[in-house]
């Protein structure tokens, strides 16, 4: 087999060239802008979809969206099975009485 066949007339893949190293100063920042309300979910969002962000950075970003999502639905179920169970006591004690 020579060359074309093989790759179908394509030069091999060759590997993408490693990203350069976020230092620690960008991560405390990173972190930093985390730990403020609001502007964490904005910056997650950011760096998840924007451009131009480091893949390492975007990668981070995306698993926190996601985590954050879980998290969410997770409180939703929460409230309503003790809101069903508060409503359904305060219902309960109506009915006795009290």
């Amino acid at each position: 087999m020579d060359y074309n066949s093989q790759n179908n007339g394509y030069p091999p893949a060759q590997p993408d060239a490693p990203a350069s190293i976020i230092s620690v100063k960008e991560w405390m920042l990173t972190l930093l802008l985390l730990f403020i309300p609001i502007v964490n979910l904005v910056m997650l969002f950011v760096w998840a979809f924007g451009g131009g962000t480091h893949p390492t950075k975007a990668n981070y970003a995306k698993a926190g969206l996601l985590w954050a999502a879980i998290i969410i639905v997770i409180y939703i179920i929460i409230f309503i099975v003790f809101g069903a169970a508060f409503f359904a006591s305060v219902n309960n004690m109506e009915r006795s009485g009290y």
